[in-house]
């Protein structure tokens, strides 16, 4: 029987594209491609679940950070696995935090991904000697001299806490982040949470004690 896998991703061809390669793998199928998280829940609500989800990290709605925790927390038995151009320490640990069982980058060649596809099928997870060494990094505080990356902040969070720093309502920053107001409620959330602050005071305070905003 053959693994099923999902492809979420808001670029149509390149999900397509690694549709058809998948397909052509003697142990895998796809079972449907998705544009966001949130497209990718309510298929989940179907019970249209599969084996592993191949998971983009810059997606509107729900972006790949947010999708990988909410599998971590309600599907811990589908395997997630980042596929992303973003190349970025913070990147691959966010993910990996979130519940990701690996990460390539869109750059990588067909053979590689088949290796990764069969590691996590077997394994349970897939790490190159790059994501082992962004890895061990983020847990050893010695070597982190980045608050920002202490505090877990990802880029889409960063993003915006810049934004709410301005004079832009709620309504218009997720206009300008291309997301619903639902995900920037869920970023406030998460960057009050982080931040350890009540209030969008709070936010432009720290994010100037952080050197996010400059003034």
């Amino acid at each position: 029987m053959k693994h099923k896998i999902v492809i979420a991703d808001d670029h149509a061809l390149v999900a397509q594209a690694l549709a058809g390669l998948i397909q052509r793998m003697d142990d895998y199928e796809v079972m449907y491609e998705v544009e966001n998280g949130l497209e990718l829940t309510e298929k989940f609500k179907e019970k249209h679940i599969p084996d592993i989800v191949l998971l983009d990290i810059n997606m509107p709605e729900m972006d790949g950070y947010e999708t990988a925790l909410w599998l971590k927390n309600n599907y811990p038995e589908v395997r997630v696995l980042a596929l992303s151009m973003y190349d970025k320490e913070e990147a691959i640990v966010g993910m990996l935090r979130n519940g990701a069982k690996g990460y390539l980058l869109k750059g990588c060649r067909s053979s590689e991904l088949k290796t990764a596809l069969d590691s996590i099928m077997e394994k349970g997870f897939y790490y190159t000697e790059y994501i082992t060494d962004k890895l061990l990094k983020s847990l050893n505080p010695e070597q982190i001299r980045n608050p920002i990356l202490e505090l877990g902040l990802n880029d889409r969070e960063i993003e915006f806490i810049r934004l709410a720093c301005t004079e832009l309502t709620y309504a218009e920053i997720a206009d300008k982040m291309c997301c619903s107001p639902r995900t920037i409620d869920g970023y406030r959330e998460q960057v009050f949470q982080k931040l350890k602050v009540k209030s969008r005071i709070g936010i432009a305070i720290e994010a100037i004690k952080l050197g996010i905003v400059v003034v």
